[in-house]
């Protein structure tokens, strides 16, 4: 089963569109998460007409309209393992202990705000994955999103994407 994972669009205040490579993985994708910080509704219905699944939730930037068709936090069994999607999780520092308390229950957390791509193990197993952002790169070298392969009970090839800057 492959995954697609964006987070932080900021659309259409960051970036007009979603990149044109992004979009060129939703038909390849069995499951689409993305983890808060839409900022339009235009994008959720997008998605939602191009992706098989769409596991998404809202951020901190997202309004009334958003988050009455988004959970603060979702939580799905793909392929034997447990995910949840979050927005925030709080500071980098403690964030694997903080995690690993608050989500007892998941194998993988997808989560974003910071716009930096994150990908660590917590004590006790919880990955925890950040995908960046593909729209606003904030102070990292690229717009970054991931996909990911979830392979009886296995995550497998997983790739940070790098976009290439705006022109």
């Amino acid at each position: 089963m492959r995954l697609l994972l964006m987070s932080d669009t900021h659309l259409p205040k960051r970036a007009k569109e979603l990149p044109a490579q992004l979009l060129a993985e939703l038909p390849h994708a069995d499951v689409v998460f993305h983890a808060g910080d839409w900022v339009d509704t235009a994008t959720l219905d997008l998605l939602e007409s191009r992706s098989r699944r769409l596991i998404g939730v809202h951020g901190n930037n997202d309004g009334p309209e958003l988050r009455a068709r988004l959970p603060e936090s979702a939580h799905v069994e793909l392929g034997g393992l447990r995910f949840g999607a979050i927005h925030e999780t709080g500071p980098a520092q403690g964030r694997e202990a903080r995690c690993a308390a608050r989500f007892p229950d998941l194998d993988v957390l997808v989560f974003g705000h910071s716009h930096i791509p994150w990908d660590t193990t917590a004590a006790g197993g919880l990955r925890l994955l950040n995908p960046g952002s593909p729209t606003d790169r904030r102070r990292q070298p690229y717009c970054t999103y991931m996909t990911v392969t979830v392979d009886d009970g296995t995550l497998t090839d997983l790739v940070l994407h790098r976009l290439p800057p705006k022109s």
